[in-house]
């Protein structure tokens, strides 16, 4: 028996619409056009999204997508859509998925042969970014931190180890202890912005070094909602005697010379060929003289 949905017939598509973070002005012409013409909006929260709505008057009808229920309902939503009906996703504020629901429908139209378009407009993450004053060519997003165990301090080390921008959000009574975490790392000279409201009334960038701003929010909490942009960590090139310690503590192992020079010199970044003339310096014994590979 063949099926009576053939390839012809023509799909629904899901679009990924962004709204405004705070500023109503913040939202695209395309956008409201979006939302006017599709047969149903998917809202983080169907009272927050009717605000929005009042001012652009957009009549469209909403329902309830998040992630309490987006497991239970997004088989059926890919059903409408595979029978032809466009709908579009939105979140309270900003860009859906990026910490806000909407991953598992996403997934499941693309399974599904279903078009994603997304609407790109306000992100919290991409405005804090921008005015942070810190380097924007390459920067990874944490979202939230979990606030306690191990997942969280592995991102806490990560963190701290990463030679580019990183970007994320954080509740406001937290801010000072998160700061200070990484300050407990290791990271206290590193440049952190801390943008607060963005688009909002109270938008406020302060910037410093995270022992300065940890310092400044244990006195004073922040208020609304915060993004952290915390700057590349900051490394000193090792010198001779650190690279020659490194190279002795391989070839003691039993590590050849050129083992020992080919492996500091991509652990420390320093140059193949001053690590391995270290390396020959430090002798077989680890103590000086000519090495035997």
């Amino acid at each position: 028996m063949e099926s009576d949905v053939t390839d012809d017939e023509p799909r629904g598509t899901l679009f990924v619409v962004s709204t405004p973070i705070g500023n109503m002005g913040d939202f695209s012409f395309r956008a409201v056009e979006i939302l006017k013409s599709v047969r149903l909006v998917l809202a983080e929260d169907t009272r927050h999204t009717r605000h929005l709505f009042e001012r652009y008057g957009i009549t469209t009808a909403t329902v309830a997508y998040h992630e309490h229920n987006e497991a239970k309902t997004a088989p059926a939503l890919v059903a409408r859509m595979q029978a032809g009906e466009s709908l579009a996703l939105v979140s309270d504020a900003g860009t859906p998925l990026l910490s806000d629901p909407g991953s598992r429908l996403v997934t499941a139209a693309i399974a599904a042969g279903i078009d994603v378009v997304p609407v790109p407009g306000a992100s919290a993450l991409l405005a804090a970014l921008v005015a942070s004053g810190l380097d924007a060519d390459r920067f990874t997003f944490f979202g939230f931190l979990t606030r306690t165990g191990s997942e969280r301090r592995a991102a806490l080390d990560e963190i701290t180890m990463c030679g580019h921008t990183v970007v994320l959000y954080e509740a406001p009574n937290r801010v000072a202890d998160t700061l200070g975490e990484l300050e407990q790392r290791g990271n206290g000279d590193r440049l952190v912005a801390v943008a607060r409201e963005m688009t909002k009334q109270f938008e406020e960038v302060r910037r410093g070094t995270v022992s300065e701003l940890r310092a400044y929010y244990e006195d004073k909490a922040p208020r609304g909602e915060i993004v952290l942009v915390v700057g590349p960590a900051v490394r000193q090139p090792p010198n001779d005697e650190q690279v020659r310690d490194r190279v002795q503590a391989l070839r003691r192992s039993g590590m050849s010379t050129r083992d020992a020079a080919a492996s500091v010199a991509e652990e420390l970044g320093v140059p193949k060929r001053l690590a391995y003339r270290l390396a020959r310096d430090t002798g077989s014994d680890g103590e000086g003289g000519e090495s035997h590979e």
